[in-house]
């Protein structure tokens, strides 16, 4: 008798042990904050209050904090994402998954690539000819506005695409675009086509397996060409870029697995591509970097921006990420937003305004600053009306970007409801303005 209650007491003492550890290392690290990439975590501990008591808010805090300051949680999130992609190459990223020899693609641009996603005709067609007259009314203050159409990496790379995803593709957006650009007289950058006149062509991969974006390579031939364009339009000359040396590897630098570090797993796969790095130089010229550039884009144009085209060759102009967050940020310490500006000074403050959005994006191409800009230029007076009743709406859009404990609320209502997390956002900013439930 008295074995077996040493047994059972050595049992339970273990038991104890495996149950309790995690808890005590929660007590004795400093800092668990997790090391993961794309996961929103609360950095301000919940403070108590009597309201959020009794309204359950701050136990609902509570647990969402102490959850993610869990001492194994990026253990645990790793091994978890490890089993999944090794198991049933399952990627454990929002709307991303994986295709054919280890590549992985954003779900929406496969989408774009089969167009089913496409628009109607009538839709495209009259965000084109508004954008028609913004380009002739910007024209006339010297001003030029460029429509530029980028590749995804579903178009580039359908090769890899899953079959399951893989029909008869009847038209895209992309055709829709290009059809009522070319038929209403807009300046056309055509990216779209650009690069696939490359692939068969271009020495290096212009997308990765492992990258949600082009390649540093191909970004840097997209900028080249961007250029040579502007040049062309305005009849101008702008600073060069060049390359004299290529290095090439096999690992992934820059943004060139930027959908790796998000799969947070615990042992990266080996990327098997030879992967170009130009040895980029910008030519030193002040008199010839004086057009004021001004891109309005998705995250695609970010690679063009960290390699330095705004200040080196947009006379030091801007980038306005999905028309909202402005890049580099004006005040160190202050994000400003678009909404919070002057539209129209801040329009012509510059040479030119280039909207450049990848085709997964087509559907949602200029976030709204095409409507914004036509209304401001034919009908001022409704344009400063309806953007002083949204500026409550975006007051508490805002709010939520920077607080991560806002933000992580709008994440999961995104996830449950399978919608953009801007949209998500807009649906709790409309709460907290007193517009819905």
């Amino acid at each position: 008798m008295a074995g077996k209650i040493k047994t059972y007491s050595v049992h339970s003492l273990v038991a104890l042990l495996v149950i309790g550890f995690p808890l005590l290392m929660s007590f004795i690290k400093s800092d668990n904050k997790p090391n993961l990439v794309g996961i929103v975590i609360s950095d301000e501990k919940p403070k108590f209050s009597r309201a959020d008591w009794l309204d359950g808010t701050y136990q609902d805090e509570m647990d969402e904090y102490t959850s993610d300051r869990w001492a194994f949680k990026e253990l645990m999130v790793r091994l978890n994402n490890q089993f999944y992609y090794d198991a049933f190459n399952d990627v454990r990223v929002n709307n991303f998954v994986s295709g054919k020899d280890n590549y992985v693609f954003a779900e929406g641009y496969i989408f774009s690539a089969f167009g089913d996603d496409l628009l109607k005709e009538s839709k495209v067609s009259e965000k084109l000819r508004k954008a028609k007259v913004v380009q002739d009314t910007l024209k006339r203050k010297g001003i030029d506005l460029i429509i530029g159409l980028a590749p995804g990496k579903g178009e580039y790379c359908v090769e890899y695409i899953q079959d399951k995803y893989k029909h008869p593709v009847k038209g895209t957006n992309h055709e829709l675009f290009v059809k009522f650009a070319q038929e209403y007289g807009l300046n056309l950058l055509d990216l779209y086509d650009y690069f696939g006149k490359l692939k068969s062509q271009a020495k290096y991969p212009l997308f990765t397996k492992f990258g949600h974006h082009w390649s540093y390579y191909g970004e840097c031939l997209a900028v080249e060409l961007t250029i040579r364009y502007i040049e062309k339009l305005r009849n101008t000359d702008l600073p060069d870029l060049k390359w004299d040396e290529v290095e090439v590897i096999d690992s992934a630098r820059s943004r060139d697995a930027d959908v790796l570090k998000s799969m947070n797993l615990y042992s990266n796969p080996a990327q098997n591509m030879n992967l170009a790095y130009p040895k980029i130089m910008f030519e030193i010229d002040s008199l010839k970097n004086r057009n004021r550039v001004l891109v309005i884009g998705d995250s695609y144009w970010y690679g063009p921006v960290y390699m330095g085209v705004s200040q080196k060759c947009f006379g030091f102009g801007e980038f306005w990420y999905y028309y909202n967050r402005i890049v580099p940020t004006r005040v160190v310490g202050q994000k400003i937003e678009v909404w919070e500006l002057d539209l129209k000074e801040e329009i012509e403050k510059n040479q030119v305004i280039m909207l450049m959005y990848a085709d997964g994006n087509y559907p949602t191409y200029g976030n709204e600053f095409i409507d914004d800009a036509y209304e401001l230029y034919t009908s001022p007076k409704t344009f400063y009306e309806r953007r002083e009743r949204k500026k409550q709406i975006q007051t508490y859009a805002k709010q939520i970007r920077e607080i991560p404990a806002l933000l992580k609320k709008s994440t999961h209502k995104s996830n449950d409801l399978m919608i953009p997390l801007d949209s998500a956002i807009t649906l709790d900013a409309m709460r907290m303005a007193g517009f819905g439930k």
